[in-house]
């Protein structure tokens, strides 16, 4: 994925037909993302990706967040293009990797991803099962940081071969990854080594689907 300096440095290639009669500048991005400047400057200096203002950056402008992420010239960022499918993004819905998170709001809205990323997802036989939300906590890091945006594929629950999975316990709904002891139970692991791994009955836990990708790696 590209730095949060180059993915400023390609918006502002995107938008400098629009500044004619002048060079584009961090505060004019920030405007256009509506993030206040010392904000932005925080997240520049820390290379913390703005996921949720970057897509309604994108949605804007009919451009595929992926495109903007992994390094497409900015030609065919805004020339129109049929090769960028929807998956259902719940940006109300937190999986905790920390101490358990949900939220209410289910409406979903369409995120627009190109073709070679929902290759990653598992190829387009596989987005009606997919569905994306957000990350909340600390305990999964690095794999996952706080606000990155997860792809969950509900039809893949079985966690014999063990992997990371969002599951939903009566503490919340969490994003874990998951091994089967030989007693049959769940260790509940999180990558995170300053947290402690739980263990729980197969019987205590609702296996949401895998997590099959991010705007990232997933190991």
């Amino acid at each position: 994925m590209k730095s949060f300096f180059d993915i400023v440095e390609t918006i502002k290639d995107v938008v400098s037909g629009e500044y004619t009669d002048r060079k584009v500048f961090d505060k004019d991005v920030a405007t256009l993302l509506d993030i206040s400047q010392m904000n932005f400057a925080t997240m520049k200096k820390r290379n913390k990706i703005p996921f949720n203002e970057l897509l309604d950056f994108c949605a804007r402008r009919s451009i595929a967040i992926n495109w903007l992420l992994y390094g497409q010239s900015p030609e065919s960022l805004i020339e129109p293009t049929n090769k960028f499918y929807s998956v259902r993004y719940f940006s109300g819905v937190s999986a905790s990797a920390g101490g358990g998170s949900e939220n209410d709001r289910l409406e979903s809205q369409s995120l627009m991803l190109g073709e070679d990323f929902i290759a990653t997802l598992g190829g387009e036989r596989e987005l009606r099962f997919i569905e994306a939300i957000n990350v909340s906590g600390d305990s999964m890091e690095p794999s996952f940081s706080y606000n990155d945006i997860v792809f969950i594929n509900r039809s893949k629950t079985d966690v014999g071969r063990g992997g990371i999975f969002t599951i939903r316990t009566e503490h919340g709904l969490f994003i874990k990854r998951i091994q089967v002891r030989i007693d049959g139970k769940l260790d509940i692991i999180s990558d995170n080594k300053d947290y402690p791994v739980f263990v729980a009955k197969r019987d205590e836990v609702e296996v949401i689907g895998r997590v099959v990708g991010r705007f990232g790696c997933v190991d």
